[in-house]
């Protein structure tokens, strides 16, 4: 019996397959995987898609849920439970697609905008060998103007409180 090399070109999409026994089947790598390890196919911009053993249905969309339900369990959550609701509010509403294309569009948004203050960073820094030093000095030629703005804000509110004062003991003082 002859055995064929796998190869997997980059626009090929991995294949794992959920068996009835609840278990992931990478093929792949040929062994079984945890949600964790789909996690890390995620973090890693590897493309697959997850396919019930029995009926061949992509069932990716579950277990992506699975591996999100799991990190929300672990301690530090993105959604909030208010968020969740508002979410859960617009399943069988008219706009369930709009929300839906919403969302994806400000995500790619917030990533786009994540991915240009990185790179503004980075020039930022330049190519300093010691990034956090610059960041140090960059902080400490600022604290001159944070004393100003400071310095001023306390000014204008001195005043403010004295002109609040100076109008309660004339009885000029508007009721609201």
């Amino acid at each position: 019996m002859a055995h064929r090399n796998k190869v997997i070109r980059m626009n090929d999409i991995r294949v794992i397959k959920k068996y009835p026994n609840r278990r992931l089947y990478d093929t792949n790598v040929s062994r079984y995987i945890t949600l964790e390890e789909v996690r890390q196919l995620v973090l890693s911009n590897v493309r697959f898609r997850v396919e019930d053993k029995r009926t061949k249905e992509d069932i990716t969309r579950s277990i992506l849920l699975q591996v999100i339900s799991e990190q929300e369990e672990g301690g530090n959550p993105i959604f909030s439970s208010e968020l969740l609701t508002h979410i859960i509010r617009f399943y069988g509403d008219p706009m369930q697609p709009s929300i839906s294309r919403y969302l994806e569009m400000s995500l790619q948004l917030f990533l786009q905008q994540q991915t240009h203050f990185s790179e503004q960073l980075k020039e930022l820094l330049g190519q300093a060998q010691q990034p956090v030093q610059r960041l140090k000095d960059l902080a400490e030629r600022q604290v001159p103007i944070w004393r100003t703005v400071r310095k001023e804000f306390l000014k204008n509110l001195s005043r403010a409180k004295a002109v609040t004062v100076g109008r309660e003991k004339n009885g000029t003082e508007l009721d609201v």
